[in-house]
């Protein structure tokens, strides 16, 4: 493997260089080998001790150069000027198959100087829960990191009780967060800036390099990407939990797995954070949110560009994030049209499924399957609204041209029947803190496929059981 250090060797000053502290004993959890096939690894290497000891932080393979960087960024609306890799260390860049510049970061490796009074470590719990949320994502299609692998060790560590000490390896093009952009603006470094952006531009954002004001195209864009992965976080029904500025990627990917979930029974202001006493970040409001950590990087970057074009751009955000929410439902819906109605018509499913407390992901999949009256009036309860709706989407339909049989065919590779649910991540996490990593395998293989009808696994894809309700996610996470 050959690595590279790009922005270490441009912005050394804003990064910290360290060895990773080592797990002790470490074991293998989970590895990715579809990702490591990708990334150049050689599938004989993941089996060997040496894989292990890599990405459990104990040894390093030649031309790594670990690194913590510095950034800032807002948490909870507070600006808050503390912040950066405080427990994880860039490890260095590799050229995938696609020829891609590809980051492997090391998650839980340890104290560094932007820690805050941390211990530096991740623990199994939430380590699993990023491993497997990553990619969840990735196969749902949704822009997002990836793991690579997952190792757990010997070390105890300190949350509300004593657990296991775990590291996974993340991977993604860039770790290049809004809050680098923001550290640089605060700190009044406007020429490190400057050089941030067309460094960015230049590694991440190629096309926008030929643009006639770069950085303008630049910022379009990464509105732009924003706009679209939340739009497939509302129609996958999923919650990041943790949306500050420091946890955006600026290229648009879901970044910095904590208390996320998938939502069950559909709740529009759904919390899944349970330190989110406010609900700032609910289901309901992550569209704002999005676009409010986008104002945030435009302010840090409005030294660079006249506050007009900062607000022309930025009011794209709004008609981005619809028209991709729009046509993802449309789909969902097996609708290959565009009509009028069709707005009103998902507000209306929404305002059912909410008021009968119809679980989000099996409605639609229940909706790829069947269009009986009766079968559809016994899943949606036959009340007034109910009935109402179905009339409606019915009418909706004869509008189409696709057959039945080729409209579910369509409705079901959009519409998962397996999602990555809290109560299953619980259930993989109590077993691995027993040392039984078998169900965390088979989740991770069953999420591959996560539209496949698999009926192996029927009951994977069943609706929670009510103790799920009561499973508590926090940011400690």
């Amino acid at each position: 493997m050959q690595f590279n250090n790009t922005y270490l060797n441009q912005f050394a000053e804003f990064c910290h260089q360290q060895s990773p502290n080592g797990l002790t004993q470490p074991k293998l959890v989970a590895v990715n080998p579809d990702l490591a096939e990708f990334l150049n690894i050689p599938a004989d290497f993941l089996n060997q001790d040496d894989f292990v000891q890599v990405f459990s932080g104990n040894k390093l393979i030649q031309g790594m150069q670990p690194n913590a960087q510095k950034y800032t960024g807002h948490q909870f609306g507070q600006y808050n000027p503390q912040l950066g890799d405080g427990r994880g260390l860039l490890l260095g860049e590799v050229i995938a198959q696609d020829n891609q510049s590809w980051d492997l970061h090391l998650k839980g490796s340890g104290i560094t100087p932007f820690s805050r009074g941390g211990d530096g470590r991740a623990v199994l719990r939430s380590s699993i829960r990023e491993f497997l949320a990553s990619e969840a994502l990735f196969n749902l299609g949704i822009p997002t990191s990836r793991a690579l692998a997952l190792t757990t060790g010997e070390d105890a560590v300190y949350r509300e009780t004593e657990e296991k000490a775990a590291m996974v390896t993340r991977v993604c093009p860039s770790h290049i967060r809004f809050g680098h952009f923001e550290y640089f603006y605060y700190t009044q470094q406007k020429d490190e800036l400057k050089n941030l952006v067309e460094f960015t531009i230049q590694h991440h954002f190629p096309d926008c390099a030929q643009a006639e004001n770069p950085t303008y195209a630049f910022l379009q864009q990464v509105v732009k990407n924003t706009a679209e992965m939340v739009a497939k976080w509302q129609a996958f029904g999923f919650c990041h939990g943790v949306m500050n500025s420091d946890n955006m990627s600026i290229l648009g990917i879901t970044f910095d797995y904590g208390p996320y979930a998938f939502m069950d029974a559909y709740q529009s202001n759904y919390i899944c954070n349970h330190s989110d006493h406010t609900g700032r970040y609910a289901y309901n409001k992550q569209p704002n949110i999005a676009l409010w950590n986008l104002n945030c990087l435009a302010h840090a970057l409005s030294d660079l560009l006249p506050v007009e074009d900062l607000r022309e751009i930025l009011t794209q955000y709004e008609t981005l994030f619809v028209n991709a929410y729009a046509e993802l439902m449309r789909a969902k819906l097996g609708l290959m049209t565009t009509q009028k109605e069709d707005q009103n018509l998902v507000a209306q499913l929404l305002v059912v499924m909410e008021e009968n407390q119809l679980d989000w992901t099996n409605t639609f999949r229940f909706l790829s399957n069947t269009l009986e009256q009766a079968e559809l009036l016994a899943w949606f309860g036959a009340t007034e609204k109910s009935t109402e709706w179905i009339n409606a989407y019915k009418r909706r339909l004869s509008l189409e041209k696709l057959s039945c049989e080729q409209r579910f065919e369509n409705m079901k590779k959009v519409n998962p029947k397996f999602i990555l649910r809290n109560y299953l991540v619980q259930q993989a996490i109590e077993a691995a803190e027993s040392g039984d990593y078998n169900l965390v395998n088979q989740l991770f293989e069953l999420l591959k496929n996560p539209f496949a009808e698999q009926e192996t696994f029927q009951h994977f894809a069943q609706n929670p059981p009510e103790w799920a309700q009561e499973i508590q996610i926090s940011c400690s996470s």
